[in-house]
């Protein structure tokens, strides 16, 4: 994953986002940073263009959200580029247009390739869905092999 940046201005002051990710922030976008105590908080607001054709947050958002944040609370873990290898969800309630939409987890153990990822989404304060993550660290080949 490329180097985050630090928003300087706006409502996201303060938070850091991957804008090289075009996926992402075409989604989101997302943003992170660190609270008081070190722990990482993911968050974006649930925009009508997250709905599904229910009126609720699309299930495809959600997980892609819980991507990122397993990204952004590994970073310290990554060192270089990484991609996900399994990403597992549990949908606990839905989340609505308005909504701030938050991440918080851990890494519950990183050695080698491998890191493993936990943690929760919230919408307004209610849980909405339970992920747990496996990224594995890459090495990219030169160009031509």
């Amino acid at each position: 994953m490329s180097t985050s940046v630090q928003i300087e201005t706006g409502p996201w002051a303060g938070w850091r986002t991957w804008p090289h990710d075009t996926f992402e922030s075409g989604v989101g976008p997302f943003y992170y940073r660190r609270d008081e105590a070190g722990k990482v908080v993911c968050r974006f607001i649930a925009e009508p263009r997250h709905m599904n054709g229910g009126g609720f947050m699309h299930g495809g958002c959600f997980l892609t959200f819980a991507d990122y944040a397993c990204f952004a609370i590994a970073e310290d873990h990554t060192q270089g580029p990484s991609v996900t290898v399994n990403l597992s969800g549990d949908f606990l309630s839905a989340g609505q247009v308005g909504d701030t939409i938050e991440a918080t987890g851990e890494v519950t153990r990183a050695g080698g390739r491998l890191i493993y990822v936990r943690g929760l989404i919230t919408a307004n304060g209610k849980p909405a869905l339970s992920f747990t993550s496996v990224i594995t660290r890459v090495t990219r080949k030169p160009a031509g092999q």
